[in-house]
């Protein structure tokens, strides 16, 4: 990118302080207190659902639900309490969202279906190994696709264990081991990846297949967009989502490591005033902004901004970055679901804490759903956290708890080991 600036005279980079730029990032994420404190914000209706899920970009699915899918917390984090039917009404009755590949398997949107249509159109067609390994096994297995593509014509939307086929005998799929022996999962895969099917429904969870012309509404956008186009489009959105980032955290972030033509696509962006540059005190590199979100920067440096103290999932988009995070919060995060239970540090389903502008610590949850008890076994604090305010916090802390309580309609709270200064969050 450096290169390219210096070709095109691009005027040099703003300085910033650090706070300044955590600031930017939790406000593109809607994670700052906005117009009103998160206590008293309404109960929100599912248009306001939507807005937050545009400026994110994307919501990453995660099977695990220890306390709540990942994705209904990352949306609890920014709304509050809200009728999870709601998300269940964008996504499957009005298909204004669809499920897809970003930075990992996420709920997307269906206005930037051709950002992904180009990935569907490209996807294994490419010249390296793995690609012709799975053209190969795609094509041996012909008659499993075939199958498949036949059963949802015929009867419409499916659960894979319906579409099971019969009489077939399929090749092994051979890779890394996940898929070894599931021959029709890894061709649902394959074809969901091709965008020739799309999930219609989830029923109780599962994945409820039918072919992409009857799920994808006729509004949907479906321009042919060569990889260039894709990647001005994505990297701006990425920026947007961002608040503020490097082209290395672009290239991770939303179309994770499909921006092949990025350090071109930003110094056009650049040229055109749609980004500026940003330099940020005492971190190393050129840091990108929207033009539109100048102002934004304008009134957090004139000091109107205000935090608050939330929980955020352990795959939340503000921290799925995890040398972003180290880089911009100080915040080193590992999550522990497949470390043995003794080696853990912290816990199997660890949310950080939130607060203002830092990340502060990190509380280990479990949710009973035959009891509706939310049980918090340890809450930890970073270093240095308590020293501040210990009863302001203490208190907003339990205040977020209490919301992540009332979101999951548990009938009771159990707090357990809380570091010493913190003791006000069982209150």
């Amino acid at each position: 990118m450096e290169g390219d600036a210096r070709r095109v005279g691009i005027m040099s980079a703003r300085p910033i302080a650090p706070a300044t730029a955590r600031r930017l990032a939790i406000s593109a994420q809607h994670l700052d207190a906005g117009a009103s404190p998160f206590a008293r914000r309404p109960m929100p209706d599912a248009d306001s659902l939507y807005a937050v899920i545009r400026d994110l970009g994307c919501l990453q699915l995660d099977p695990i639900s220890a306390v709540a899918r990942s994705h209904l917390l990352v949306l609890w984090s920014r709304v509050g309490v809200y009728d999870p039917a709601l998300l269940d009404d964008l996504h499957f009755r009005q298909r204004k969202l669809f499920e897809y590949w970003a930075h990992e398997a996420s709920i997307v949107l269906t206005e930037d279906y051709p950002l992904h249509a180009q990935r569907m159109r490209g996807y294994a067609q490419d010249d390296s190994a793995w690609s012709a390994g799975v053209r190969e096994w795609v094509l041996a297995n012909d008659d499993v696709r075939r199958h498949i593509l036949d059963y949802l014509e015929k009867n419409g939307a499916s659960l894979s264990r319906h579409l099971q086929s019969e009489g077939i005998e399929p090749t092994q799929w051979v890779s890394s081991g996940w898929t070894n022996g599931r021959n029709v999962t890894r061709m649902l895969d394959y074809l969901w990846m091709r965008g020739d099917i799309m999930v219609s429904a989830r029923v109780g969870g599962q994945k409820q297949w039918d072919l992409a012309q009857r799920v994808l509404p006729d509004w949907a956008p479906r321009d042919q967009l060569d990889a260039h186009a894709v990647t001005r489009r994505a990297a701006l959105k990425a920026i947007r989502a961002l608040g503020v980032a490097t082209a290395n955290q672009i290239k991770k972030h939303y179309i994770r490591g499909r921006y092949p033509t990025l350090a071109t696509a930003l110094a056009e962006l650049e040229r055109e005033g749609q980004i500026a540059r940003l330099k940020i005190d005492g971190l190393p590199g050129d840091w990108l902004i929207a033009a539109d979100d100048l102002p934004r920067l304008e009134a957090i440096e004139s000091e109107q901004w205000a935090g608050r103290t939330i929980l955020l999932s352990p795959f939340d988009n503000l921290i799925c970055d995890r040398d972003r995070a180290r880089l911009l919060f100080g915040f080193d995060f590992t999550i522990e679901i497949y470390v043995p239970a003794a080696k853990r540090k912290y816990g199997y389903y660890v949310l950080p804490i939130l607060h203002g502008d830092r990340l502060i610590g990190r509380v280990d949850p479990g949710y009973d759903r035959k009891t509706s008890t939310l049980t918090v076994a340890n809450i930890y604090a970073e270093r240095d956290a308590v020293k501040v305010a210990p009863r302001t916090t203490a208190k907003a802390i339990g205040a977020a708890i209490e919301s992540l309580g009332t979101f999951l309609s548990a009938q009771q709270i159990v707090v357990g080991a809380v570091p010493s200064g913190w003791e006000r969050i069982r209150s």
